[in-house]
């Protein structure tokens, strides 16, 4: 779609089809299907969905406190309503009324919320923008280093002005593309931002639609990459007016745990699908994303012949033109069919969340099995499996969801899997937001650290994990009172899943999801600088895998793994001509192999084993590392991961 008008997606249920000459002579030279859009010639154009209405007027006025005028809308069939209104511009302010009536409503598309979802929507024009990133090419999946921040709390100020004076910084650190919590306009002060309502306005508490692009454009030139979170599952319960324009937005037919279902191959579904998918293309086009991040696909329903989310990725990608991009899915129920190519009966995917390996890693560092850590042990062998194969649960009976869980990964590459110690959903699920380093010990929180950076998934960082944030994540929201309450209530419920948080005592300490929360989970970045064994940790394992050719090649070359002992296992990354690495890794006490029976400690032919790096090492704050092997045999340090290299020998 860049460079590119909108055109009508063909399928079942009223999709539009090429046969609908007036639809498709009304939508010539849109970028969107519906919304507001300034004319080449003057004027805005604008087109809305509103099948169960007689009769649209847009409102209009320059800016707050104008004159108000009105200009109704001809109806062109199929329910859709649009004209041309010489007077408007880019800047006014505008609202639609239906069938005459007193309320006057925000449009569904609406590119901008000045003062959020309940007000006037205003005229925004795309092409305005002075882009300089006309040599990006995009980013492609292997390789890459994720950041997940939430814009809000990234910074004390929470804006996209902020947010940019710290790329630079993590562009230093080795982070190649950020994924951004959910920008859709929501109500309140703040909020995780899963509960937008307006899904093409970034919501005007990080900035205007501007800054945003400033931010991404930054980040371009300084070969960072974007990626934005988006949710098609569900909308917020609060300022959300589709339902004024048009029932069918939304269907009973599935149950869904956030509100209801969005209709994706019910009746009259054809123009939601258009909406959806408009809005996919929109963040690559109009603000140069380098992809998305599917949230919570599970809960994205539909029965057509092309699945919504396979149709999302091809739209996505035909709007990026020329630039490669990365689409990465959430899927709880480890669903691996979404990353296959839809001709093997999947959507196209690139990447998928790796919630086995967090679990996994999690039991092995915390000792906690409550709640959805109850299938997990954290051995060497789960660990070794979660590298080697990504997903755990590849059909296997769950115990604690009682059905059989995941699908096989045979054939998909290791950057498929995304890896994470940390991320929003899993710092905040427990009763203080801590983040993992505050959990473990030190020693063991190093080696997990070299685990994940080292390992040939692709590893998320989620944001001020690279230098030990004191600061929590909690969960926040500002709703207005009754819906504040619920949303409450409901953060309790869930969490008193894990036992220890669902005693009276522990429900009573639950921090209030309010103001407080807010800003107690902001981040101080001068921690990078007081945290500084913590932030050289990450910025060097970063740089190994960076610049060593066998942990860049992620895992071409093949890895195996070899258990050593109840907490003590080796990688074996296999380089060429036996440039070989491996990675030790104790979690538990210091280990001695008197007989080493294992193939995997072999040294390649004519050459020993030499220490390359250690998470032991003062700087990182730990305490050192003496020789690994010995006359006397392996001597593993406890709470430590070890990384060995070749050491070639004479004659």
């Amino acid at each position: 779609m860049r460079g590119r008008g909108w055109r009508g997606e063909v399928g079942r249920g009223g999709v539009a089809s090429p046969e609908r000459s007036v639809r498709m002579v009304m939508a010539e030279g849109r970028r969107l299907p519906i919304g507001a859009e300034v004319l080449a010639g003057g004027g805005v154009h604008f087109r809305v969905w509103a099948p169960k209405r007689e009769r649209v007027e847009v409102v209009f006025q320059a800016g707050p406190g104008a004159a108000v005028k009105s200009a109704e809308l001809s109806p062109e069939g199929g329910g859709y309503f649009s004209g041309a209104v010489s007077e408007a511009r880019a800047g006014t302010w505008y609202r639609f009324r239906l069938d005459g009536g007193d309320e006057l409503f925000p449009d569904p598309a609406s590119r901008f919320q000045p003062r959020g979802p309940h007000g006037w929507s205003e005229v925004v024009d795309p092409g305005a923008f002075a882009w300089t990133d006309a040599g990006w090419e995009g980013v492609r999946l292997e390789g890459q280093v994720i950041y997940e921040l939430h814009v809000g709390t990234f910074t004390r100020e929470g804006t996209w002005e902020a947010a940019a004076r710290e790329l630079p910084a993590l562009a230093e650190l080795g982070v190649t593309l950020i994924e951004v919590m959910p920008v859709a306009d929501f109500p309140g002060r703040f909020g995780w931002g899963y509960d937008g309502v307006n899904l093409f306005a970034p919501t005007r508490l990080y900035g205007t639609p501007d800054d945003l692009r400033r931010f991404v454009d930054r980040a371009h030139a300084l070969g960072i990459g974007v990626i934005l979170d988006v949710v098609y599952n569900h909308l917020g319960p609060a300022g959300n007016y589709l339902r004024a324009f048009a029932d069918d937005y939304f269907t009973d037919r599935y149950t869904n745990e956030w509100g209801e279902a969005i209709n994706f191959d019910d009746r009259n579904c054809g123009p939601v699908r258009e909406f959806i998918l408009a809005n996919a293309g929109y963040w690559i086009d109009e603000f140069h994303m380098d992809g998305l991040r599917l949230d919570a696909t599970q809960a994205i329903h539909d029965r057509s012949p092309e699945h919504i989310i396979a149709a999302i990725v091809r739209r996505a990608r035909e709007a990026a033109g020329g630039r490669s991009i990365v689409i990465v899915a959430e899927n709880e129920p480890q669903d691996a069919r979404l990353a296959r190519a839809p001709e093997e009966g999947g959507c196209g995917v690139d990447a998928l969340w790796n919630d086995d390996f967090h679990h996994a890693v999690t039991v092995a560092l915390t000792g906690r099995r409550e709640a959805y850590y109850a299938d997990y042990h954290g051995t060497p062998q789960e660990l070794i499996s979660a590298v080697r194969r990504g997903f755990l649960y590849q059909g296997q009976y769950h115990r604690r969801q009682r059905k059989r869980r995941g699908r096989s990964t045979r054939g998909l590459e290791p950057a498929t899997f995304i890896v994470y110690l940390q991320n929003h959903d899993q710092v905040a699920n427990s009763l203080r937001g801590e983040r993992i380093h505050a959990l473990t010990a030190p020693g063991r929180y190093r080696a997990a650290t070299a685990l994940l950076l080292l390992a040939p998934g692709t590893p998320m960082l989620f944001q001020g994990q690279e230098f030990a944030a004191s600061s929590p994540f909690l969960f926040f929201a500002d709703h207005e009172e009754g819906v504040q309450e619920a949303v409450r209530a409901g953060r309790a419920r869930f969490l008193s899943q894990f036992r220890s948080l669902g005693t009276p005592e522990a429900q009573a300490a639950l921090p209030d999801p309010g103001e407080e929360s807010f800003q107690r989970s902001k981040l101080d970045h001068g921690e990078r600088e007081r945290h500084a064994a913590a932030y050289a940790l990450h910025r060097d394992l970063l740089r190994l895998r960076r610049e060593d050719p066998v942990f860049t090649a992620q895992g071409r070359g093949g890895v195996d793994g070899a258990v050593l002992g109840p907490e003590a296992f080796a990688l074996r990354f296999f380089g060429e001509a036996g440039d070989d690495r491996l990675l030790i890794v104790n979690l538990g006490r210091d280990l001695d192999l008197e007989v080493a029976a294992e193939p995997l400690l072999a040294p390649p032919t004519r050459a020993g084993w030499k220490i390359l790096w250690s998470s032991e090492e003062p700087r990182y704050g730990g305490s050192g590392v003496p020789p690994i092997e010995t006359e006397d045999g392996w001597r593993l340090p406890g709470h430590a991961a070890v990384v060995l290299a070749p050491l070639r020998q004479e004659g």
